[in-house]
């Protein structure tokens, strides 16, 4: 028997809605961390387009001040790009450990507010999977895939610019076989999503049955 799921269910606006009212306390380092991912991809792009001005520029018309200038900058841009990825780091943790505990102990308020009725259907490790990797996963969909999906957009666009500053003949190249990376990866994106779902459905089960086999009185 398969334990992959079917069609994953859609959000809704009101699982959109509840979803949002526990991101809005941390709104302003949200923005601030979507603001320094993007900063971060831009910058990116500058060495490259530094190190062509030196070669092509600097070394080629044997002037060292423009050399040194130049130099100076790469390494500026480096300790730049360090700088705000220890920010993007600091950003993130705050916002998801934020996130797990308010997460948890509004799940745990809400199940100390069931009925009897309610634990005597559910299992205790159904219970626990949700607290601990259904919190865990909401968390890293906000402060990972989100960070990950902007920088993305963010780089390829820059990099693309670049390359046509570069040399756009190479660029509309590369364009023109960009399809044949993007289908495959697309396919193969869909099957990794299902792989990954049925996995935490295991997990999750998992998880309970241990919670229930294991959990004795006395012991």
């Amino acid at each position: 028997m398969s334990h992959q799921s079917a069609t994953p269910p859609r959000i809704g606006r009101e699982t959109r809605r509840r979803v949002w009212a526990f991101a809005r306390p941390y709104r302003s380092l949200i923005i601030g961390f979507l603001g320094v991912v993007t900063a971060s991809s831009v910058l990116g792009v500058v060495p490259p387009l530094l190190f062509r001005e030196i070669i092509d520029g600097a070394i080629a018309e044997g002037d060292r001040d423009r050399l040194t200038l130049l130099g100076l900058l790469v390494v500026g841009a480096a300790l730049a790009q360090a700088v705000l990825s220890f920010i993007e780091r600091w950003a993130s943790a705050t916002v998801g450990e934020g996130l797990i505990f308010d997460l948890r102990v509004a799940l745990f308020d809400h199940v100390q507010r069931l009925p009897v009725t309610f634990f005597t259907r559910t299992q205790t490790g159904a219970l626990v999977s949700r607290l601990n990797n259904d919190v865990i996963g909401a968390q890293r969909a906000l402060t990972g895939t989100l960070g990950t999906v902007v920088a993305n957009a963010i780089t390829a666009l820059t990099t693309l610019v670049t390359l046509f500053l570069l040399e756009w003949r190479i660029t509309l190249l590369a364009m023109v076989l960009l399809p044949m990376f993007i289908l495959p990866a697309r396919r193969v994106g869909r099957t990794v999503a299902d792989i990954t779902r049925e996995g935490m459905n295991l997990n999750a089960s998992m998880n309970a049955t241990m919670t229930e086999r294991f959990n004795v009185s006395g012991a």
